[in-house]
């Protein structure tokens, strides 16, 4: 399959915002895939070459796909940076640049989808010594064959960031329409294996029966359920009828797979974080059984017996170095709250059941591994829960969790079967997207943030705020230094960057706003913390936003 007839595709995306039109558009496009190539296709679709549960990064940042265009189009790294700042991304500037290229390779054949898609795969395996020059030769080894409509989207796919408004629910509608299968079934498929390439291929392949077989896996991550906010601890009891009650723990949620052998630890947003956690993983190599499972918990840092800061245990998921020494300096503690795979997928059985296997099963190793604090709770006895709460907020935890004794588990999805209570107000999850820089002794550091959410339909992020209080000048620096690395544009005193940083902001209230694309605002944001757990698919969405608003006129 040629890469132009999928650059094309990505034109006719960009070109239309309707939701239907681009489902059409995909589903013809899956309908006319050959082979083995519709996996690949479906996550190129993403903007993506891996799926969003691998560990695989292509470790390419701007200023080295930069280089890489420079050399095949001759021109200076500094005019591609004027030209990204004149068409504000780099996917139009590469357009431009490429079609005034003064030289083509004289041997240049028509690019492949197969080609493109297993050069980008390479980048990820490089490493090592001489790692970006070899990374440079791929790059223009894909590039020097590039037409400009082709470069423009080679370049946003290198890095993640292709702009056509194309979300997983538009993949998903897609995939149905395209092979004649029930939609509830590929949502279904996609909850559980978390990747879209296969689904598509089973869906064509296999039809309906073969998704029906696709279930969860130890070793493949999914999505976690997602909670609610309960406006208070007796209303839920009492819509509920009958609760579990349990801590909220501040920390790092986590799934723990076992599979032949072998313990894999994943993060909420399916990042492995194995090798940052080895005394964990031989706590779980002790305290949970010796079969295939997964569960799921809470790792948080306990000093002098209390709950650390969440930061103290985002020292460790993201160390890669010394981490002998972090162990004893920042000791960890995991509380596991549900089992989805034991021998068999359990998603489907109510939590009751779920949590007598996972009770009977634990070999608790107190202060290290145990199951997660829990009473059971129903009208009569609904002051169990305010106790345990009242518990957890003097021992240093967020509140509790709340959730319906005979819910099954649903990956991804937010209910009302699952709901927590705080003991702070809702706060919401947002993704930097630019900023501006600060004046006099602060000219050097980011000041103020701009903020998106995400639109569900789309997957575009849409501004919403600019927070500029809640944060000491230590972390304003970690952070400007984190924004210098993800610059798109600059413009004076303001700049944008790669959507990668997530922030967990409090306010006051959310009014309407013409000012942000998203048409609301937050009125008096704070930044509570820096959520490195989450990635900028897991962030709030418009839809909440619009959601919270309508509550509060």
């Amino acid at each position: 399959m040629l890469y132009m007839d999928l650059a094309r595709v990505y034109k006719a995306l960009e070109s239309t915002t309707k939701r239907l039109e681009k489902t059409e558009i995909l589903a013809e496009l899956f309908r006319s895939v050959e082979g083995e190539l519709l996996p690949a296709v479906t996550i190129l679709m993403l903007g993506r070459v891996f799926p969003t549960w691998s560990s695989e990064e292509l470790g390419v940042g701007i200023k080295l796909l930069m280089k890489a265009i420079s050399t095949v189009v001759g021109v200076s790294v500094e005019e591609i940076e004027d030209e990204i700042r004149e068409q504000g991304d780099i996917g139009l500037a590469s357009e431009k640049l490429f079609s005034r290229k003064a030289q083509t390779t004289f041997f240049s054949k028509p690019l492949t989808v197969e080609l493109v898609y297993s050069k980008l795969r390479a980048l990820a395996s490089i490493s090592g010594e001489r790692a970006q020059s070899r990374k440079i030769d791929i790059l223009l080894e894909i590039l020097s064959q590039a037409k400009p409509l082709e470069a423009k989207y080679i370049t946003r796919t290198v890095l993640e960031e292709l702009r056509v408004g194309v979300a997983e629910g538009i993949i998903r509608d897609a995939i149905s329409g395209a092979f004649g299968v029930d939609p509830a079934l590929v949502e279904r498929a996609h909850m559980l294996t978390n990747d879209l390439g296969m689904v598509a291929l089973v869906a064509r392949d296999e039809g309906e029966e073969g998704l029906k077989k696709l279930n969860l896996e130890p070793g493949r991550p999914v999505k976690p359920m997602l909670a609610q906010l309960a406006d208070s601890i007796e209303s839920a009891v009492q819509e509920l009828g009958r609760a579990f009650c349990e801590t909220k723990y501040d920390g790092v949620r986590v799934q723990i797979h076992r599979k032949s052998g072998e313990i894999l630890i994943f993060t909420r947003r399916l990042e492995n974080i194995t090798l940052a956690v080895p005394d964990i993983v031989e706590m779980v190599e002790e305290a949970l059984p010796d079969t295939d499972y997964i569960f799921e918990g809470e790792i948080i840092v306990k000093i002098d017996g209390r709950p650390a800061s969440f930061q103290y245990i985002l020292q460790r998921v993201r160390r890669k170095y010394d981490i002998d020494r972090l162990k004893v300096e920042v000791p960890l503690s995991l509380y596991v709250f549900d089992v989805l795979y034991h021998e068999r997928p359990l998603i489907d059985e109510p939590l009751i059941k779920r949590r007598s296997i996972l009770e009977s099963v634990i070999s608790e190793i107190p202060g290290k591994v145990e199951a997660s604090h829990m009473v059971d709770v129903g009208p009569d006895n609904v002051e169990d829960a305010v106790n345990l709460f009242n518990e957890s907020i003097r021992e240093g935890h967020e509140g509790i969790m709340i959730k319906d004794v005979m819910a099954p588990y649903i990956p991804g999805i937010r209910g009302k079967k699952m709901l927590k209570f705080k003991a702070e107000p809702e706060t919401l999850d947002l993704v930097v997207v630019g900023g501006t820089y600060g004046r006099g002794k602060r000219a050097h550091l980011v000041g103020s943030y701009l903020l998106a959410a995400r639109d569900e339909d789309t997957g575009e992020l849409m501004t919403v705020a600019h927070v500029a209080t809640g944060l000491d000048d230590q972390t304003l620096q970690e952070l400007s230094d984190r924004m210098e690395e993800l610059i798109i544009e600059r413009k004076g005193r303001k700049l944008w960057v790669k959507p990668e940083i997530v922030l967990e902001v409090a306010y006051s209230e959310i009014v309407k706003s013409p000012e942000y694309e998203s048409g609301y605002s937050l009125r008096f944001p704070v930044v509570k913390r820096i959520r490195d757990d989450l990635s900028p698919e897991d962030v709030d969405t418009v839809s909440r936003i619009r959601s919270i608003f309508g509550e509060s006129e």
